[in-house]
């Protein structure tokens, strides 16, 4: 079928024609020796644009998310992070399988923990038979709860307190720059509160692939390690380098495009009667509950894709929608069309 409008993910976006060009004329060695071009390219640029030391081309962002706990950590030690965290539902466990952390989840209704919840999870009292906290991390923009674009003064106090607390305070930032976009403020008003973040290159900027971790100097060589005992080493990186390096130079300010598209779907389907979900900040994703009468989301996912529409259920009934660069306006609207139609049906 012609036409497909795909809002499963904005993880589906296809490199442009500009990318593509980019990346036939990317300048490449080994980056391993430390000797492709492109790549150094991309970390130097990462670390100015984050305000960090240094950065490292991750494989993904649970990849980036998973050597920062690797580097910061020691096996039985404990960790904090919200209870919907993307590192918490959707990383297969690494946190803990492969890193040996202990998990402890606080409630991130609005996106982010409670400053007050900090200090109360904290296992770093001493006490022997406590696992010792040593890391927080926090997301933003935050997906199981819609998207969410935490606030820079909320974030800033909940990441203070972790660092008040001795805590390395780690940003899984796979979507930061639509929080600092929404927000209109540099992003480094985010990633200075932190010592370390990770951040996609795969999601809106329309990159093919991988993320970027940043940090020190002298925990990204330490990660560097990690990366390459996990597989994660590359030889001839610049080929996807130089497609991250393009997407950091001129997609950035676009994703204001995709906040619009993603208010409209909003208020359309708001309009045709579709339980939309109120979010607070919200970016690009808009999510809605199906009627409870359809019990199976499998074959209302099904019926949408007949009409051409691809979406993605979150669990009970909890329909999500992504907007991105492939997305135009015309596209929303025949979305919202299409799946108000199918409910009526």
């Amino acid at each position: 079928m012609e036409n497909i409008i795909d809002l499963r993910s904005d993880t589906v976006t296809k490199p442009s024609k500009e990318m593509r060009r980019v990346i036939s004329s990317a300048l490449v060695g080994d980056d391993i020796y430390g000797e492709d071009p492109s790549s150094n390219a991309l970390s130097k640029y990462t670390a100015e644009l984050m305000g960090k030391e240094d950065a490292i081309y991750t494989c993904s962002g649970t990849m980036g998310n998973l050597l920062s706990f690797l580097t910061a950590g020691q096996h039985g030690e404990s960790l904090l992070a919200g209870e919907n965290a993307h590192v918490w539902c959707s990383e297969v466990g690494g946190l803990s399988g492969v890193a040996g952390l202990c998990p402890y989840p606080l409630t991130d209704d609005e996106g982010i923990p409670k400053v007050e919840d900090i200090a109360k999870a904290s296992r770093a009292d001493g006490n022997i038979h406590h696992p010792d906290t040593t890391i927080l991390t926090l997301e933003n923009t935050h997906n199981y709860r819609g998207g969410i674009a935490v606030a820079p003064d909320r974030f800033a106090a909940v990441a203070r307190e972790g660092k008040r607390l001795g805590f390395h305070v780690h940003l899984d930032g796979a979507r930061i720059f639509n929080a600092s976009v929404l927000h209109k403020v540099n992003v480094k008003v985010f990633t200075k509160e932190v010592d370390s973040v990770q951040f996609c290159l795969s999601k809106g900027l329309g990159a093919p692939l991988g993320s970027m971790l940043c940090g020190t100097h002298e925990f990204i060589q330490k990660a560097k390690k990690w990366r390459k005992r996990l597989g994660g080493g590359q030889r001839q990186l610049g080929i996807v380098a130089a497609a991250g390096l393009y997407a950091l130079q001129n997609n950035i300010d676009r994703l204001v495009e995709d906040h619009e598209n993603a208010a409209i779907l909003f208020e359309l389907l708001k309009k045709g009667g579709v339980a939309v979900e109120n979010v607070l900040n919200m970016t690009n994703m808009v999510f809605f509950l199906l009627p409870e009468d359809i019990k199976d989301e499998k074959e209302f996912l099904n019926d949408c894709a007949k009409h051409g529409l691809l979406l993605n259920t979150m669990g009970a009934g909890r329909v999500r929608l992504v907007t991105h660069l492939d997305v135009s306006r015309k596209d929303i609207e025949r979305a919202a069309e299409i799946i108000i139609g199918v409910l009526s049906e």
